[in-house]
């Protein structure tokens, strides 16, 4: 295949490739769009620079914008928002107001929108759903907490999500056809995926355990061996370059980053699980404003998420998971559902198991919440010759959507409440 012709296959996979898959991606810049451009014109939550981190919801806004974050979690994103911040900076003519401000959202939003798209996508050409219920979906998980907030959030998560379904949606397509994904591919997803968050790196390298014949033929494992083993080659390499090959500050900053996020216990395991790591990220929880400062004398106000304080979301939750398990149940044979929940059990582990930020889990959203939809579109696929259950699974689902849309709306106006009061 020719480079010219690689090219225009991966613009293809990228951008929109028919008519519907152009309205999916135009709907959703235009409302995201929206939304983000009025929030970065009229308040000054998105970027503020005497606010490092922890304005709403835990994101670090400006410590990413400026230094791309801890170089011990995401090695690599110090150059990638370089670049952000610059192109920034020139239509802002240097200056970090509103016009900046619009630029980063308009990032974001660039790139939440294209991530809707390629889920838009795997529903249509992987899965192939009918139309109606591949909108119901891509709707279902644009209403979603985490996509609203990264839709106009300058952050690791936003770039990590548009990554990580096209990546997944790529794969797919491979498996699909019993194909390999090819070394300079693996290792392209692995530096960028692994260098915006460093433990996601593992999730590159889980569709080529399910490749046709692989542990059947030596010759296709020892392959498979070599491609891993280069993308891990080139992903340390440049990791060690970035910090000047001085190895020894990842295990002592990751050990202190560990103990700083993992050993809270105000809230009950159970509920920190429901209430943030599963329902957060999907299903707006309780505001709560807290006093913050920015360790150089600036106090300002940051808005946290509380646990549900009603049943309802609880069972909303409840509900949503046993449709993800009985996806995963009745598709358990079907190697791109294995690799969605493999990859879903590895954000279980870190999260729920270690313990790690279990206390803001609700931030990590954009590392597994596109899980939910695919597995839901599953979950529809296993019932196509059924026409009773999958009208059952419908009416169950748009019961699911109506409170999602309805509940995250009342709360995103909490939301405008209070930038209408502090910034």
């Amino acid at each position: 295949m020719s480079l010219k012709t690689k090219f225009i296959h991966f613009f293809k996979l990228l951008f929109p490739s028919s008519g519907t898959e152009l309205i999916v991606l135009l709907f959703f810049l235009v409302v995201y769009g929206y939304l983000g451009s009025y929030i970065a014109i009229h308040y000054k939550i998105i970027f503020d620079s005497r606010i490092p981190w922890d304005a709403y919801f835990s994101f670090d806004n400006k410590s990413i914008v400026m230094t791309g974050g801890s170089f011990e979690r995401h090695p690599l994103s110090y150059y990638f928002f370089n670049w952000i911040r610059e192109l920034a900076l020139l239509y802002s003519g240097g200056k970090m107001n509103g016009d900046f401000r619009f630029i980063l959202a308009w990032f974001s939003n660039f790139a939440v929108s294209l991530s809707v798209l390629q889920i838009f996508k795997y529903l249509k050409n992987i899965i192939r759903l009918p139309l109606i219920l591949n909108f119901l979906l891509v709707l279902f998980f644009g209403a979603f907490s985490t996509t609203i907030l990264l839709s106009f959030t300058p952050e690791n998560f936003t770039y990590t999500l548009f990554l990580l379904t096209l990546f997944n949606h790529y794969s797919a397509i491979k498996l699909k056809k019993d194909e390999k994904i090819p070394a300079l591919a693996l290792a392209f997803s692995g530096v960028t995926i692994g260098g915006l968050t460093v433990t996601n790196i593992a999730k590159v390298f889980i569709p080529v355990a399910f490749e046709k014949g692989l542990f059947k033929s030596w010759k296709k494992f020892g392959n498979a061996v070599f491609r891993v083993t280069l993308t891990l080659i080139f992903f340390v390499l440049l990791y060690l370059n970035r910090i000047d090959f001085k190895y020894q500050n990842i295990f002592s900053k990751t050990n202190e980053q560990y103990e700083k996020f993992s050993n809270v216990n105000s809230t009950p395991t159970w509920d920190m699980i429901l209430s943030y790591f599963f329902g957060g990220n999907i299903l707006f929880s309780n505001f709560i404003v807290r006093d913050k400062h920015n360790m150089a004398g600036y106090h300002y106000k940051g808005l946290i998420m509380t646990v549900y304080s009603s049943w309802i979301p609880y069972i909303f939750i409840a509900v949503l998971l046993m449709l993800i398990s009985w996806s995963y149940y009745n598709n358990f044979k079907n190697k791109l559902v294995q690799v969605l929940m493999i990859s879903f059990l590895f954000d279980i582990l870190i999260h729920c198991i270690m313990r790690f930020g279990l206390h803001t889990s609700y931030i990590y959203g954009g590392h597994f919440v596109f899980v939910y939809p695919l597995l839901l579109g599953w979950l529809f696929y296993s019932y196509k010759e059924s026409p009773k259950m999958l009208s059952f699974l419908t009416v169950i689902f748009t019961l699911l959507f109506v409170y999602l849309l309805t509940n995250n709306y009342l709360r995103m106006v909490e939301f405008f409440w209070f930038l209408n009061q502090y910034y």
